[in-house]
This record gives structure tokens, sequence and C-alpha cells, in this order.
């Protein structure tokens, strides 16, 4: 019965969705402030109720309940429990549930803690995410109901897909739905702003948190899905260019030029229309990630097999959302006012290169993700776009970008100084090169490219520094004084720095790796030894273990440096029994930030084993870095400038003078 309780909290989600997107759209064209009230109100009920059928499914999964079509297709009794619970989203039908249980709580917090907003535009924002809703609600009653019932009841499930049973991919979808889907609300006030037809200062501000909180928690989903791929499917590659890959690249991508647009828009009142585009823009790639995810038409190891009817429900939701939000912006775009001027050399323009390249960079990983799919579908022919196509062209767009990093925060407003910017920063250049030829040269060598390449991952991390450095004024002030002016500083100023710090250990990572890795595929018998990175495996043999709902062959090395053992290994290939699915665990050892990588490949007919050893110098630095830029995030976010949104125009009058400058 509780099943069916929970499924019928869907349909009472989806009348009270109707009303959502409605009534408080007319109670702000008319002005009336009692159906303007029910915007809050409905959205915090919508929220509750789907978040009881969440929770239905979720106890379903806990007890194992076998009638429950979703649970016997994803879960076995002796799953761990952490895996029954991530069953839950490890499918289709769940995930999809998951999807709307955040969008739904993003709309119940933008109804809660957006009561400095005018009335009439949190009312139309909370109706346009009722729309969303709405969508999505007979997506899944329609088509993805996961509460239907089998009769009778199996005994037992038929287990979860086995690679899914991990605790990397119990947080990773969460993660990117908390990006995904929080850059709903930012298209919510995008599609708002153009109904009114008002957009300014105070707009971008309401807009910013929102739009920080998704591209931070898109950036921890990013790199933990990264991570998960990396040591979880035995590849010893951390990024494939993988097309659902991408999908999610792309939002993240848009959501950045997002940030730094609002931010232009917000302090100077510029590139209104074009922030507005870019939320529209954000929210749409972030639509049209799921339909590649869930239409079928491409083979992932990512993606949900699922029915091409599904597929064509969620274009029609693309179709309707995107081109809506162009033709509505098309119709619009015309009557708003553009904004201020600025130079070019200032913090305004250095932003606007900023937009430019990651905008032209977001194209192009549209275009070689969606191009073999269109060629296919106008020609029949079947053709890969691969790593060397993403690799030169979104490479080569992003030197001059992430050279151009550390300029944006020491260029002024409206008219910058660069003679200046670039005095401030030739030591963090100077000591970036130096720093990018000493490790070149501690690793044994290699291409000067790969020099330069690590040149720059310092120089983003020493400018972000210096950025901190010279807003305290150390060196023309005494350290105490300066000490207490870096303190002094806006909590965004050192987000700000944490992000672009972190966004160079990153690129420090990337070119270490891809330049200083080995790769090493031998045979091996109990007693040989291989070389890698310096150390010694010795490999010691197979052991058989059995867990919950697997068996496994596990190979047991010892790593030995100078000949004294430091470290063992495990690695295995495990098969679940329920689905008869193989897969391989990886043993990866960690010294400091680089790693050695071990995966077992097949049994030889002569008693030998093949196995690939890696070693990978510096690759934690590829996720080491994501994690900084998302502390920056929320670092960001904890400043009381952007937790309580615009100030009342009073309350702003009263401490203009008090704002520090940045």
């Amino acid at each position: 019965m509780i099943i069916e309780i929970g499924h019928y909290a869907l349909v009472l989600a989806l009348a009270t969705g109707f009303l959502l997107s409605v009534l408080p759209l007319m109670g702000a064209r008319r002005g009336d402030a009692a159906l303007m009230a029910f915007a809050p109100v409905g959205s915090v009920v919508q929220f509750v109720l789907v978040a009881f059928a969440f929770g239905v499914l979720t106890w379903a999964y806990a007890v194992s309940d076998f009638s429950v079509l979703n649970v016997w297709d994803n879960s076995h009794s002796l799953m761990p429990m952490i895996y029954k619970v991530s069953g839950v989203w490890g499918n289709h039908e769940g995930s999809m549930l998951l999807w709307l249980l955040i969008l739904t709580l993003f709309s119940a917090m933008v109804a809660l803690f957006g009561r400095n907003l005018p009335d009439t535009l949190r009312a139309t924002v909370l109706s346009v995410q009722a729309w969303i809703t709405v969508a999505f609600l007979l997506f899944i009653l329609l088509t993805s109901n996961p509460f239907l019932r089998l009769d009778p009841a199996p005994a037992e499930g038929q287990d979860l897909n086995p690679v899914l049973q991990d605790f990397g991919l119990a947080i990773h979808p969460p993660l990117l739905y908390l990006g995904y889907v929080g850059f709903s609300v930012c298209f919510s006030f995008a599609v708002a702003a153009l109904i009114e037809g008002r957009i300014d200062a105070a707009w971008a501000r309401w807009v910013r948190p929102w739009t920080l909180a998704a591209w931070t928690f898109l950036t921890a989903g990013i790199a933990m899905g990264s991570y998960w791929a990396y040591y979880e499917l035995g590849w010893g590659g951390w990024w494939f260019w993988d097309p659902v890959e991408n999908a999610s690249f792309m939002p993240w991508l848009a959501g950045t030029a997002l940030l730094h647009s609002a931010l232009v828009m917000e302090k100077r009142e510029a590139l209104k229309i074009w922030t507005v585009l870019l939320a529209i823009m954000t929210f749409s790639l972030s639509l049209l990630g799921t339909f590649l995810v869930r239409s079928g038409v491409l083979t992932s190891v990512h993606a949900f097999a699922t029915d091409p009817s599904r597929g064509i429900f969620i274009l029609a939701i693309l179709t309707f959302f995107i081109g809506g939000a162009f033709v509505l912006f098309a119709w619009r775009a015309p009557t708003l006012k553009s904004g201020g001027l600025f130079a070019p050399i200032s913090r305004e323009g250095a932003l606007v290169l900023n937009n430019l390249i990651l905008t032209v960079s977001t194209a192009t990983v549209l275009t070689g993700t969606l191009y073999p799919l269109v060629l296919e579908t106008l020609t029949g022919e079947k053709i890969s776009v691969g790593a060397p196509f993403f690799n030169l062209t979104f490479g080569l767009l992003m030197i001059p970008l992430l050279l151009a990093v550390p300029f944006g925060p020491l260029l002024a407003w409206k008219r910058g100084d660069l003679l200046g910017a670039l005095q401030r920063l030739y030591v963090a250049a100077g000591l970036a090169l130096a720093a990018g030829f000493g490790l070149l040269y501690a690793q044994s060598g290699g291409p000067v490219l790969a020099a330069l390449g690590l040149a720059i991952g310092f120089y983003l991390v020493f400018g972000a520094l210096a950025d901190l450095w010279y807003r305290a004024n150390f060196g023309k002030l005494s350290f105490k004084v300066a000490f207490a002016r870096l303190k002094g500083l806006p909590r965004s100023a050192f987000g700000t720095a944490l992000a672009h710090l972190g966004l160079g250990v990153t690129v420090l990572g990337i070119v270490a790796v891809t330049t200083f890795q080995t790769e090493h595929v031998v045979e091996m018998r109990q007693g040989e030894t291989a070389e890698a990175g310096g150390y010694t495996l010795l490999f010691d043999g197979m052991r058989e273990a059995v867990g919950p709902n697997f068996t496994e062959e596990r190979g047991h090395f010892t790593v030995s440096r100078g000949g004294v053992a430091v470290a063992d290994v495990w690695s295995s290939k495990r098969l679940y029994t329920a689905r008869r699915m193989p897969t391989t665990e990886a043993g990866i050892l960690s010294f400091g930030a680089s790693q050695l990588y071990v995966s077992l490949g097949d049994h030889m007919e002569d008693g030998g084993l093949v196995v690939r050893i890696w070693w990978k110098p510096f690759i934690l630095c590829i996720w080491g870095g994501a994690v900084i830029m998302m502390i920056g995030g929320f670092v960001s976010l904890s400043d009381r400038r952007l937790r309580v949104g615009a100030p009342s125009r009073r309350a702003k009058m009263a401490k203009v003078a008090l704002e520090p400058a940045e």
C-alpha cells in the first residue's frame, strides 16, 4: 500500500504543479498578492510531496521489496545497504525521480530564501520552475514510473549494475544533478526577467548565488565522475571525451561564463542581454545532456539504456523550453537596455574575453559531440570524433584563456592599467617559468612545450596568490597591517583566488601526467617482478575471495624501492553472481600526489597473467585542483553579500561608503 501512496504523491505533486504554473503568474500580472502568495507555499508543498515519493522508493530498496519492478530490476537482497540506497538512482526511473527531487528542492529554496525578492519576480520565477517540474512529472508518470508492481513478486532481485556498486557512484549523480538542476533557477530568473521586461544589477545579484552554487556542485560532480571512471573501469585514464562526459562538461563551461558575466552585470550594469542569453544556454545544455543520456542515441558506459519513446518525450521537453526561451528572448531582447560602456582594457574587458573563449570552447565541444549523430541521421555514415580533435581544438582555445585569468582581478573596473597588471605579475610569471623547467628537470626531462604547460599551471597558482598579496598591500605596509587587511578582505575575494588556484593545480596535474606517465603491459607469473616509476612490483600470486554478492580473483603485489618493501597492493577481477557480469578492480597506491596503478588482464595458456602497470606522476593534482575550486565556490557563497542577495535601496545607500573595494 505504501508504494501506491508514493505513486499518488507524485500525482498530487503534478496537480500542485499545474496550479503553480498558472496562479502566481496571473497574480504577478494583475498585482494580486493572494495569488502571488500561493507560489512559495505551493513550491514547498510540491517539494514535500516529491520528497515523500522519493522516500517511499528508497524504503522499497532498503527492505528489498521485489514486488516493485524497479527494485527487482536494480537490487539484490545481499547487496550492502549503501548500494541498496544508491541503487535508487542507479537506473533510469529512479535517477529521474532524483532529478525531480532536486528540482523541487531548488524551487523550495527560492521560496524560503528569496523573501528579499520583489513579489512579482519571485512569483514569476517559481511559476517558471513549476513549468519545468510539470514537464518532468509528466515524463516520469507517463513513461518512467518507478512504482510499477510485479505480481507475483519474485523471490530475488536481478542486482544493480556491478560498475555502479561503488561509493563514487553513490555520490556522483546527486552532486551532478545539483549542478545540472541548479542552473534551472538561473533559467527561470532569465525567463521571468524577459516576461517582466526588466533586467538590472539587482537581478544579477539575485542570480549570482544560484549560479555559483550550481557551478560548485557541478564541479564536484564532474570531478567525482572522472575519478570513479579512473579507478573503477580499470583503463587508467581520467578523461575520454566520451559524449556523456561532454554532456556534463558543456554546462560547466557555459556556467563558468555565466558566473563571470553576472559579475560584470552586477558591478557595472553591462552585458545585460548577454547574461540573460547565457542563463538560457546553460540550462539548455543541461537539458541536452539529459536527452543524450536517456534517449538511446548514444552508447556509453555512462548512458542509460532506454527505449526511443522516452527520448522523443525528452526531445519534446527540450524543444518546448529551449525553443520557447529563445523565442521569448528574440521578442524581448530588442526592448532591453544593453547596459554601461567600458574600455577594452579593464576588468570587464578581461571577463568578456573569458566569456568569448568559454563560449567558443563550448561550441567546439558541442560540435564534436553532435556531429557524428547528425551525420549518421542524415547519411547513415558512422564516424567517431575522439580525443585528437578535442585535445587540439579545445587545448588551443584554453591557452589564451589560462594566460588571461590572473589579469582580470588585477585590472580596475571600467578602465584598467595593463602595464600595471603586467608589473604585478612579472614575478609570478618568472617563478612559474623557473618552477616549470625545474619540474621538467626533476622528472628527467621531456618536451619543452611540457615545461611551458607546467609553467602555465604554476602561473595560475602564483597569480592567484599575487592577487591576494596586492589586495592586502604586502610589501608597502607593515606585515601586521597588511595581514589585518588580508583578513578583512571579502570572502568572495578568497573564493575567487581559490578557484583560480585550483584551476592552476588541475592544469599542473593534466600536463604532468600526460607528459611523464609510463605504461607497462607485461605477462607475469608468481615470483616475477616488474619496474614502474622507480618502484619494483613483485607478483606474489592470486587468491580467491567471496564478497556479499560477488566472487573475485585477487592478485597481490609487493612494492619495493631500493630493495626495501614499502607497501603492497591488491588488484582483482570480480564476477557478480546475479548478473554474471565481470568487473576490474584496479590496485592503486598513492605516493604524495602520484600514483602507482595496477590492473589485471587475462590469464594466458602458459599460466601467466597479463598485468598493466602505470606510473602516474602528480595525477591527484587533477582532482585536488577540482576540490580547491569547489572549496572556493563554497567560500564565496559564505560571503554575506551573496547570501542575502541584493540589499534594499535604503540599506544600500547607507552602506555604500563602507563597502570594501574590489
